[in-house]
């Protein structure tokens, strides 16, 4: 099979599977191209309500194709921050399931989600100084934003690599499983995305990114959803809400 993603969705949650086992699932050009208009289609199929993004077999992702930076660096490196970004504004929750290598581009992809679970065993690295590439500003900052200053330069300077119960330490995971323990509970965790709340997660994810201006928009939005109503009777009644409100679909 041709180094590519695969999606499928199930249980209102889409799985973004990045397939190239011969080269530990490096992100080829033609793979980083495709994964923003993929990002816009789910974002608007109205039965997808959340995300996880995961790697074939068992690694995550061992970053770019070097070949790609060998012949084009500019170019390889603006596709990867197209893909990161896209993620980044994935207006629905994304997890990412790390098993195994997760470094340099597949940490960018990895940061650029909302969530990390990762099973134990699985090492993280970001790798720019051992390539004399300048990281983008962006995903510095969104780094930074996860582990903190010190942990960043940390893994910026040395482009050294981690183990998942020191990424859990620092932030960069949320959970670290036992091994075969991964599969199951994202499972389970992307079933709770899916039964929440659209509204409340759209609006939370844009304020916890850091915008400000929309405080109006959101209280709008929520006035006149019916979830809050839906949310509070269904609490009352003992009962499964049944949340109506969706992600608009892009423009």
């Amino acid at each position: 099979m041709e180094p590519q993603l695969l999606h499928s969705v199930t249980d209102s949650v889409a799985t973004v599977v990045v397939h190239h086992p011969a080269k530990r699932n490096a992100m080829t050009a033609a793979m980083w191209r495709s994964l923003p208009p993929l990002l816009d289609a789910l974002a608007a199929d109205p039965g997808v309500r959340a995300l996880v993004l995961t790697g074939a077999g068992g690694t995550f992702c061992a970053g770019a194709d070097i070949s790609a930076l060998r012949d084009s660096p500019d170019e390889a490196q603006r596709l990867a921050g197209a893909a990161e970004e896209a993620l980044a504004a994935f207006p629905k929750p994304t997890l990412a399931a790390v098993r195994g290598h997760c470094v340099g581009g597949g940490a960018q992809l990895a940061a650029a989600c909302d969530l990390r679970f990762a099973e134990a065993g699985a090492l993280f690295g970001v790798t720019p100084a051992k390539l004399g590439i300048v990281y983008a500003a962006s995903a510095t900052r969104r780094l930074v934003s996860l582990v903190g200053p010190a942990t960043a330069k940390y893994l910026l300077f040395s482009g050294e690599l981690i183990d998942a119960a020191r990424a859990l330490r620092t932030g960069l995971v949320d959970e670290v499983l036992a091994e075969g323990e991964l599969d199951k509970r994202v499972a389970e965790f992307g079933r709770i995305l899916a039964a929440r709340s659209q509204l409340t997660q759209a609006a939370a994810k844009e304020f916890a990114n850091g915008r400000t201006d929309r405080d109006g928009h959101w209280a709008a939005q929520a006035c006149g959803s019916g979830d809050t109503a839906e949310g509070v009777a269904a609490f009352l009644e003992r009962r499964a809400p049944r949340f109506t409100w969706s992600v608009p679909a892009p423009r």
